[in-house]
């Protein structure tokens, strides 16, 4: 005996009714979006169901798809009928809002002995299913090609700071510190969709991942644009490298010290004339502090590799045992209010 829960069909005889399974079958056709179209071996239209536009152009059933398009239908079904042979392809036609993609269904009708007496096509919109695999896609190329940068960045960081360390212990320290930096930025550009980070969450997002700092140890001020991730990630890493420099020397290195960060647009900068954002770090050193040698890795990143990742300037200064930064970024870095 066969087990009812295999078949496609499972209807007690006694309630079956025709009339009523033909509607229920026609309402599932129209809530799923699904139109079927019914042809003899002359291609004439016996009937149709749900063949709304872009299919139904007058009483014949003509569709107002492309030529080229409906030629390939047409073609589908006088195989189907000549050979017996379905097909299934897609094909796309114009919309109000971009190409409109639909699935292909076409299948010969066999009576009783095999020969062929009509001809079925299925139509299914998958304009949806299509531009989510195109969205996704594009997501992917976009992932693809962060992910190389940031390796690339990572790599970078690897060979300046073996370059500087003395010993595989500075190393790893150094390294590790910038890695979890870069680590911290990144979770800004991730959580945002990738749009990129905050300017102040950014910097306060460094301050707390290399110290236990109150508030009033950092005084910001100014506007709070937002970077776009390579600028995050950057001007992360310069950050990084102030934090970890006044923990050692500076306003963190004891209690009531402060660091005064300003953030604010500034004229040109830019081939275009665009306003730029004027990015200052100013903090007190100990007495008899003094700047890194030229070639160390701290001072590189701060002078040369963040303003050249963004295409800006920068400028690292000791005036009065006082500690000052400057960096210039172009527009095109970050989203103004």
């Amino acid at each position: 005996m066969s087990d009812p829960k295999a078949s496609d069909e499972v209807i007690d005889p006694s309630l079956r009714d025709e009339s009523q399974l033909g509607r229920a079958l026609l309402h599932a056709l129209r809530n799923a979006g699904v139109s079927v179209l019914y042809q003899d071996r002359d291609l004439r239209t016996v009937w149709a169901r749900n063949m709304a536009a872009p299919w139904m152009q007058g009483a014949e059933g003509d569709t107002i798809l492309p030529p080229s398009q409906t030629s390939r239908i047409i073609s589908a079904r006088e195989d189907a009928i000549a050979t017996g042979n379905a097909h299934r392809f897609e094909i796309n036609a114009p919309g109000d809002d971009g190409l409109r993609w639909f699935e292909i269904w076409v299948d010969p009708d066999h009576d009783e002995k095999g020969v062929v007496r009509g001809v079925m096509t299925t139509k299914v919109e998958t304009t949806e299913r299509k531009r989510r695999e195109q969205s996704l896609r594009a997501l992917l190329r976009e992932v693809s090609h962060r992910s190389k940068n940031l390796l690339a960045i990572i790599q970078s960081i690897a060979s300046q700071t073996g370059r500087h360390s003395e010993t595989i212990s500075d190393f790893l320290t150094s390294f590790q510190g910038r890695l979890q930096s870069l680590a911290a930025s990144q979770d800004l550009v991730t959580s945002s969709n990738w749009r990129g980070a905050e300017l102040r969450e950014l910097i306060q997002g460094q301050f707390g991942h290399n110290a236990a700092y109150n508030e009033s140890e950092l005084h910001f001020e100014g506007i709070n644009p937002y970077l776009n991730p390579n600028a995050a990630l950057h001007i992360g890493l310069a950050m990084h490298e102030l934090v970890v420099n006044s923990l050692s020397h500076g306003a963190l290195s004891h209690p009531g010290g402060k660091i005064n960060v300003r953030s604010e647009m500034a004229d040109g900068g830019d081939a275009t004339d665009n306003p730029s954002l004027h990015l200052s770090w100013v903090e007190r050193l100990d007495r008899g502090s003094e700047l890194p040698p030229n070639r160390d890795f701290r001072r590189v990143t701060l002078e040369r590799v963040v303003p050249a990742a963004l295409n800006g300037q920068a400028s690292l200064e000791l005036v009065d045992d006082r500690l000052e930064y400057r960096l210039l970024i172009p527009s095109g870095n970050f989203e103004a209010d």
